[in-house]
């Protein structure tokens, strides 16, 4: 799955089992078109993401940033307080484009957003928790 969306907050990363790594954010994803009537409508959909390979990105993906990410999508259900039973979007993330990012790497002279762009679309098949 392919998907492109905006960090609601700053992503965390939380240990697990000890040793292995995770970087946990979420991104929303806006549609947007007119009816039938021509009346403008907007709906946003959101998708936890974990990302297990490289936590050093964790500090570039902060609220607002432009991510495209591919990964494996599942569902997961959950009994809300108030609206009874819900569902969320979960992706386990393969790669992460930080278009946000990549414009700034443009703007520096130093290359150290360019190092951190690379690092962030590179995969580390070692790094996986499975």
């Amino acid at each position: 799955m392919l998907f492109t969306g905006r960090l609601t907050a700053n992503a965390t990363v939380n240990t697990v089992n000890g040793d292995k790594q995770v970087i946990n954010f979420t991104v929303a994803m806006n549609q947007k078109w007119k009816n039938k009537t021509g009346e403008k409508k907007e709906k946003t959909a959101y998708v936890d993401c974990a990302y297990w390979r490289n936590s050093g990105i964790a500090e570039y993906l902060t609220k607002g940033a432009v991510v495209e990410i591919s990964g494996w999508m599942d569902a997961e259900g959950y009994q809300s307080k108030n609206d009874g039973i819900r569902a969320r979007l979960i992706c386990t993330c393969d790669t992460i484009k930080l278009f946000s990012l990549v414009a700034k790497a443009a703007d520096r002279s130093d290359g150290e957003e360019k190092k951190a762009v690379n690092s962030v679309v590179a995969k580390d098949e070692d790094d996986l928790p499975f």
